[in-house]
């Protein structure tokens, strides 16, 4: 399966939100994740590997996560999707934008929902939906299914822990929104945001999951469920 996918994560806007390219070498088909900013530089990016968007997905509806949906989907016609407990959150974009001292960005209205269980396929792959809330009431994970004894491709645009990088045989890959990151969770500070929920996401769904997952955070680098299980200060022992 790896040799078939692309998958390309660019840091994009004033925060540097990880947004993922995620395609199908054969069917050329694709799902954006959390088209934040530079709307352009994922446009071009889609053109060059000559993809087509089934769907935009976001894994939370915080300004830097969400600024692009609404130019992402009037450029490519796919649809958009979110949990509908974020919902409030996306239509707050003003005072959100505030928050940053920028101007807010278009909205627009979600296509679809996605809720825990929810499977989104494009070509050969699919993507599972895990209700993973406590950074936002509506923050989800994707499990992305992948097993593979090759070393798992290198995501343009990001640097890469060279360790993490060799890791063999990957059972899957996780893109956690902000609720995991590598050396941390999601801030719970924010609006929406609760400490004792983050952790229960993290416990009773997030470390479920293989220790062999790729995990593709929201910002920063990639890193593994067993590298944050064995030196993550809010997961280590768990």
């Amino acid at each position: 399966m790896l040799r078939r996918v692309i998958h390309e994560v660019l840091p994009v806007g004033m925060l540097q939100c990880n947004c993922s390219i995620l395609g199908d070498r054969e069917t050329h088909e694709a799902i954006v994740v959390d088209p934040g900013d530079e709307v352009d530089w994922i446009l071009e990016m889609l053109r060059s590997r000559e993809l087509q968007v089934r769907a935009i997905l976001s894994t939370h509806a915080h300004i830097d996560h969400v600024g692009g949906l609404a130019r992402l989907h009037e450029a490519t016609g796919a649809p958009v999707l979110m949990h509908p407990e974020d919902l409030p959150l996306y239509q707050r974009m003003e005072m959100q934008a505030s928050w940053l001292g920028i101007p807010p960005p278009p909205i627009i209205g979600i296509d679809s929902e996605l809720n825990e269980g929810d499977i989104v396929r494009w070509g050969g792959f699919e993507a599972r939906v895990l209700h993973t809330p406590g950074h936002t009431p509506g923050s989800v994970s994707l499990y992305i299914p992948m097993s593979s004894t090759e070393p798992a491709p290198t995501a343009a645009g990001q640097q890469q822990a060279e360790k993490t990088a060799r890791m063999p045989g990957y059972s899957g890959w996780l893109l956690a929104g902000d609720t995991l990151f590598a050396g941390s969770i999601g801030r719970t500070d924010l609006w929406g945001g609760d400490l004792r929920t983050i952790l229960s996401s993290l416990h009773e769904k997030i470390l479920q999951l293989p220790d062999s997952t790729r995990v593709y955070p929201g910002h920063g680098p990639v890193t593994s469920i067993g590298e944050e299980r064995e030196s993550n200060p809010f997961l280590r022992g768990r």
